[in-house]
């Protein structure tokens, strides 16, 4: 007689467990990740050929590793193309709608003739960009844009040592939707409230030391520097512009604005080097703190808002103030 409770109460409890599964995998879509591979050139990079339904949003990486859809590599006919290379803060992640990432309200800016390719990947540094454009090239791009961030000028090299180990960085699916929820989430929760370590993304792994800040920005320029020489002596890509997207983080404008380290050489050695520069920095610095704390959704990353401010940055001094010869066309219609 007693086991039928016991029974019932297995029945119940792995009816319940069931339950708990189906729902994190349809409201949430844990237990599907975006994944990762190794690569040489990379570092890492997202793997290829995904579409993924995370917590109510849609993310789609195309056969290059690119947060869009199915490209061609060559360009189609009567198509401005445009390639942008950057970090987390490009390619948006799962908590941003691939409808709404800052190449998509850019791509709706210039109109449908035009492609905004978004080449990214979370905690990707300078090299780990230039690495992407030496692995797959220009793809006949128009114009090439880097996103380059406070953090990245300091930022070390990212490795796909992470790739399979960091829960962040996962190179397989997991076995079911709760133990990604718990080995990704919740138990990261524990060790923030009990002060244990965890392996730390290769974002927070900055360097530290005054010296060290030194020569990874020394490093990064050189490379930098190099690629540039590099796109310029290429003859697909020597005469197509190239331009550097700045973003900072929240506490360069908000709550009061302040000259990000290293960011004044940086600019001086995009000077020297003839590359303009779009700087977020400097265009949201004088505006009320509440609309440029909007911006972020933490202190790094951009909200919907800090994209479109972006995109409509991007299209104004581009299009607008410069009226370059790839976007000239739609300004006229504007």
């Amino acid at each position: 007689m007693k086991t039928k409770p016991l029974l019932l109460g297995l029945l119940g409890l792995g009816l319940s467990i069931g339950v708990l599964e189906l729902a994190l995998r349809l409201f949430l879509g844990l237990g599907n990740p975006p994944l990762y591979q190794a690569d040489s050139q990379t570092g890492y990079r997202l793997q290829p050929n995904q579409k993924l339904f995370r917590f109510g949003n849609s993310m789609e990486v195309n056969q290059y590793s690119q947060r869009n859809g199915t490209i061609s590599p060559t360009k189609p006919p009567n198509t401005r193309r445009i390639l942008m290379l950057g970090d987390s803060v490009l390619n948006g992640g799962a908590l941003t709608d691939q409808s709404r990432t800052l190449t998509e309200r850019f791509r709706d800016r210039l109109g449908n003739s035009t492609e905004v390719i978004n080449a990214s990947a979370g905690s990707w540094g300078i090299e780990n960009r230039i690495g992407y454009l030496r692995l797959f090239g220009s793809f006949q791009s128009d114009v090439i844009i880097f996103q380059i961030g406070t953090s990245d000028l300091i930022q070390r090299t990212s490795t796909g040592g992470m790739v399979g180990v960091d829960s962040s960085y996962p190179n397989q699916r997991p076995g079911s939707a709760i133990s990604e929820g718990m080995s990704r989430y919740w138990m990261r929760v524990i060790r923030r409230l009990t002060s244990q370590a965890t392996i730390a993304p290769a974002y927070a792994q900055q360097v530290r030391t005054p010296q060290d800040k030194a020569e990874w920005f020394a490093r990064n320029s050189q490379s930098f520097s190099q690629a540039i020489r590099a796109l310029r002596s290429n003859p697909e890509t020597k005469n197509v512009p190239i331009i550097v997207l700045y973003t900072p983080n929240l506490e360069d404008v908000a709550p009061t604005p302040q000259a990000p380290l290293y960011k004044a050489e940086f600019l001086n050695l995009l000077k020297q080097l003839q590359i303009p520069v779009v700087d977020a920095h400097q265009a949201w610095s004088s505006l009320p703190e509440k609309t440029k704390s909007s911006y972020f959704s933490d202190v790094i990353h951009l909200t919907e808002s800090g994209n479109q401010a972006i995109a409509d940055l991007l299209f104004q001094q581009l299009c607008v103030q410069s009226k370059s010869d790839w976007c000239k066309e739609r300004t006229t219609k504007q």
